[in-house]
């Protein structure tokens, strides 16, 4: 009989058949606790790779994982991603600007013209129309409705 790949403590057990009664754990934690469960049971990661749907490769960072950081490899890490250009203050200028009176000749803003108008005004160096509608979107803007801003 082949020997186990990863020998779960007690505690580590215990708390891992306690994560599985939780009905928040998302399927991918679902999937690394049942994982580590079965592999505790002797099973090979072959078989539990057939169980769970999961790839060899995964199966066996887990295993690693866990051998080095413990319970803890559960968990994802934070992805870095690219801090936003737009702060806080940037943002509630901009919403701000959208509340005012359109310039003269247009009925309302556009979101291309107050793209262009944030430019203009030195509120950031560069923004897309895109970008300006995800920024007002957060508020209770309606730009459909005939009364916008002021």
């Amino acid at each position: 009989m082949l020997t186990p790949r990863v020998q779960l403590t007690a505690s580590d057990r215990n708390e891992l058949e306690e994560m599985l009664h939780k009905t928040s754990l998302r399927s991918k934690v679902f999937k690394r606790v049942t994982a580590l469960l079965e592999l505790d049971k002797g099973k090979t990661i072959c078989s539990v790779c057939d169980i769970l749907g999961l790839s060899y490769p995964t199966i066996s960072t887990l295993i690693t994982k866990y051998k080095s950081v413990g319970l803890d490899c559960l968990l994802d890490k934070k992805q870095p991603g690219r801090p936003s250009k737009i702060d806080g203050v940037q943002s509630a200028k901009i919403t701000a600007l959208a509340c005012s009176k359109a310039p003269d000749g247009y009925a309302k803003w556009s979101l291309r013209l107050l793209a262009e108008k944030i430019v203009e005004l030195n509120y950031c160096e560069s923004i897309s129309h895109e970008w300006t509608n995800k920024i007002l979107k957060k508020t209770t803007l309606k730009f459909t409705s005939k009364s916008v801003g002021v």
